[in-house]
């Protein structure tokens, strides 16, 4: 069996703040995974990308596997995330009719 390797992470006061975000652009190329976090205001016509973040796929896709469990456990607390409206047809959640 494996042992899990503990990790100290170090974060400067700046960085601890964070950045909201509520829009994520992504593009790739064959070794990247490109992910610009935006933020768009409503009733302006143009997005500010405020991080941007570049991993190989192999971490993006530990990274998908990550967010999947951690969001598994927030609806198990919280219950079920609702996407409404525009968003899940964009998504292919709604079918269209």
């Amino acid at each position: 069996m494996q042992q899990q390797q503990q990790i100290q992470i170090d974060i400067d006061e700046e960085k601890g703040k964070g950045e909201y975000s509520n829009l994520v652009l992504i593009t790739h190329s064959p070794s990247e995974i490109i992910l610009d976090f935006a933020r768009m205001m409503p009733g302006l016509p143009k997005a500010k990308v405020v991080s941007r973040i570049i991993m190989t796929p192999q971490h993006a896709k530990l990274f998908l596997k990550a967010l999947e469990d951690n969001i598994r456990k927030y609806e198990e607390r919280f219950g079920e995330i609702k996407i409404h409206g525009i968003e899940q047809k964009r998504m292919g959640f709604v079918k269209n009719e």
